[in-house]
């Protein structure tokens, strides 16, 4: 397959979305067809999911789009940043573990991509303050990792993520290692942080339930190679919270989703 650069350029009719995928494939050295063809479309300041079985390149497609690394065909195009992030850091990277320094403080921590950016060190602290507060961690800049609770270290590996002030907020199972308490608050702030800033997040999970929480769409995906399976859009009254969680509509909705879900999995759990 011929090898197809990530474009960085909004083209015609791209106006209105963050991200644009179109055929894109990915297979690994291996042999192995990871992805794809996928045909994608994120509109700036949406919230979606992708839902899927293991291995079904919900990971690889979140990296396609962070540029770490390049589609077999196809073509990625991403709207640019029109913030105050320095040059390249148009989107912001959560992943499965916080992967935090040890050594050093959460102050530092979240400063770090300011950091390596050369942004001056006095504006740096203070972004890095500003973030840390925007997910309730104020208070908490000058503890070291080891004295935090896996829910708020995932806390700081968001505002690191955000410190950069990206248009663009990927997130890949931030939550999956948490407690089903832990998990249930860091979705209804999560929720609460999108609606203030209007990031574009793409959030991966296995979840049908909190897919189904957070986004205004749940893209289902097939069992590898991963393709767009069912793409359900979840309307609800606006602001969600634990309400929603118990009503009729979110019901409907899971059992939608797991339906469209269901023949990606081979006695595997959808929940």
């Amino acid at each position: 397959m011929s090898s197809v650069k990530t474009s960085t350029g909004v083209g015609t009719g791209l106006t209105a979305l963050a991200v644009s995928l179109r055929g894109v494939t990915k297979v690994y050295d291996n042999g192995v067809m990871a992805l794809g063809p996928l045909d994608l479309a994120v509109r700036k300041g949406e919230f979606i999911s992708l839902l899927g079985p293991s291995g079904c390149g919900k990971s690889t497609a979140l990296r396609l789009i962070a540029e770490l690394g390049a589609p077999s065909s196809g073509i990625v195009r991403l709207a640019r940043h029109e913030g105050k992030a320095p040059p390249g850091h148009g989107i912001g990277f959560v992943f499965q573990e916080p992967t935090l320094m040890p050594w050093t403080s959460v102050r530092e921590n979240v400063r770090l991509p300011l950091k390596l950016a050369g942004v001056p060190k006095a504006e740096a602290r203070t972004r890095a303050d500003e973030a840390l507060a925007s997910v309730g961690l104020a208070d908490f800049a000058e503890a070291f990792p080891r004295e935090l609770s896996g829910g708020m270290k995932m806390r700081v590996s968001l505002a690191r993520a955000l410190v950069t002030d990206p248009d663009i907020l990927l997130m890949d199972e931030p939550f999956a290692a948490l407690d089903e308490i832990t998990r249930f608050r860091l979705n209804n702030d999560l929720l609460a942080l999108w609606r203030s800033l209007r990031k574009t997040v793409i959030f991966v999970t296995h979840s049908v339930f909190e897919s189904v929480y957070l986004s205004q769409r749940v893209v289902v995906m097939s069992a590898r190679p991963g393709r767009i399976q069912a793409d359900i859009r979840i309307e609800t009254v606006e602001p969600r919270g634990e309400e929603f969680r118990t009503s009729a509509a979110y019901s409907d909705y899971c059992r939608s989703v797991s339906a469209a879900l269901a023949p990606s999995y081979s006695g595997q759990s959808m929940l």
